[in-house]
């Protein structure tokens, strides 16, 4: 269930850096739409580190014993 909640937020950053994307290059008027789809881009990737330290901390994720 973890792994899903994180692949679920790498889709969705994904979703808003190709969103702004297209409003850079598409969008003619000064709005701020670009700006706000990168903003939300960079809460969800501060989210997302979050998120992972979290899921250490409590033993659902733990990193590979060679």
């Amino acid at each position: 269930m973890f792994k899903a909640v994180i692949i679920a937020v790498l889709i969705i950053i994904l979703l808003s850096l190709t969103k702004g994307l297209h409003f850079l290059m598409k969008d003619d008027d000064q709005s701020k739409k670009m700006v706000k789809s990168l903003t939300i881009r960079v809460v969800l990737s501060i989210f997302l580190f979050l998120l992972i330290l979290f899921g250490y901390w409590m033993g659902w994720i733990t990193p590979n014993q060679l």
